[in-house]
């Protein structure tokens, strides 16, 4: 055996360990670079060891990526060194064509490409572990890492970047956290998933889309008789009831039916006790926004407000029931067979009550009616007709087709509604 083979043999063993050092550095990069930044944060709190170092690393990408960029040219600088030697030793002189060809697509297939597919579809079990040895190497090698960023970040702030990294890019839009509640696929429950992204819409709804409308307001008029009073209380469903003197606008207080309750197992209840067992009105502007107004419920102890015009009219009452079910849904199994204002009919119509809002309305059959003017259904087409009917008329919507069934003073009271293409189907 002559010494040119063990020395050949040598050669091809370093170069086949610094295309794995390559390949090491090649997937670190891919892989830090690839982690979940907010699982990574999350697994930092919790005291994972990798996820610590990954994040600490990431803390100063540009020293994270001096390191591994030194380490990696570094190693294929000596490797294509030692393709050439090997090339001078098997051909007997120097053969620059075949030693390119052959360093290119070993360093391609087996330090680039192979281990950076593999660190981007695995970057946490690339990552972590890799991140032991990028740390002693960033010590080793800091005085070279540090003096490579000043010349570097120097460069980046004369071609007008900012060198000082900025976290703010990182933070969520509420449309991409949007995204990502979709993306989050089977790992969250589809009701989990409506929950949140109902909690992303309260912004963009004011209590004037979910209020009570005063035509609908269930209360106590003091001037009735107090057998007519009492007979409502006994058989009223809500827990609270607006107590006014003729008119709603003429508003007295609020009146919590479990205090009147208490006071009719003990003596005479009259307008008088009932009177002074109501509460000051809480009054908020139809503008307010929902998550605004969760939050100012939750700071002032209650669960129903009186929503007024810019006037200072009575335009309705919202309760922190109606903004928890824009959240969490109606507290019903079957929106659609259970509310009182929709009846589905044989031919997949619906009957649906005039004074139900658009909002319900899309939101129960899934439909799409624009919401952005009326607020109810008598609304809606009042305002594309221009005038209250006389008689049955139908109405041709964006998709949609509609027909009064029952006009009753100046609102429609009923109305069957089903999309257009049923419509042309049957034509």
């Amino acid at each position: 055996m002559s010494t040119e083979e063990p020395n050949l043999i040598m050669l091809l063993i370093s170069f086949g360990l610094l295309i794995l050092a390559s390949a090491y550095f090649s997937s670190s990069e891919t892989a830090m670079m690839s982690l979940n930044r907010y699982r990574l944060k999350h697994l930092a709190r919790n005291k994972h060891a990798g996820a610590s170092r990954a994040n600490k690393l990431l803390e100063t990408p540009d020293k994270l990526i001096g390191v591994i960029l030194i380490g990696n040219n570094f190693v294929n600088f000596l490797a294509a060194a030692i393709a050439t030697t090997i090339a001078i030793q098997i051909f007997g002189e120097p053969a620059p064509l075949i030693t390119a060809i052959v360093l290119t697509l070993t360093v391609l297939i087996f330090a680039e490409v192979t281990p950076k597919t593999i660190a981007a579809l695995y970057p946490e079990k690339i990552a972590y572990p890799s991140s032991l040895l990028l740390i002693l190497l960033l010590k080793v090698l800091y005085p070279v890492v540090w003096m490579v960023n000043v010349v570097s970040n120097a460069l980046v702030r004369v071609l007008g970047f900012n060198s000082v990294s900025d976290d703010s890019h990182q933070q969520l839009s509420a449309e991409e956290l949007r995204t990502v509640v979709y993306e989050s696929g089977e790992r969250l429950p589809r009701r989990r998933q409506g929950m949140l992204l109902n909690i992303l819409d309260l912004e963009h709804v004011t209590v004037n889309d979910i209020l009570v409308p005063r035509n609908d307001i269930v209360g106590i008029d003091i001037e009735d008789d107090i057998d007519e009073i009492l007979s409502l209380i006994g058989s009223s469903q809500h827990t609270r009831l607006p107590v006014y003197k003729k008119d709603i606008n003429n508003l007295v207080g609020m009146l919590h039916l479990r205090s009147v309750g208490k006071l009719i197992r003990v003596e005479t209840v009259n307008k008088a006790v009932i009177l002074g067992e109501t509460v000051e009105p809480y009054y908020i502007p139809e503008s307010t926004p929902l998550h605004i107004q969760l939050s100012n419920f939750q700071r002032k102890k209650l669960r129903m407000a009186v929503v007024v015009d810019e006037y200072g009219a009575i335009k309705g009452l919202v309760t922190l029931e109606d903004i928890l079910e824009e959240i969490v849904g109606e507290f019903t199994t079957d929106l659609a067979d259970s509310s009182k204002d929709f009846h589905a009919q044989e031919d997949g119509s619906y009957l649906i009550d005039g004074s139900t809002s658009i909002r319900d309305i899309n939101r129960i059959l899934s439909w799409n009616l624009d919401n952005t003017g009326a607020k109810t259904l008598n609304g809606l087409l009042t305002e594309m007709l221009q005038s209250i009917p006389d008689s049955s008329v139908g109405i041709k919507l964006d998709g949609y087709y509609a027909e009064t069934v029952q006009i009753q003073g100046n609102v429609i009271r009923t109305v069957k509604m089903w999309q257009a293409k049923k419509a042309q189907d049957e034509e």
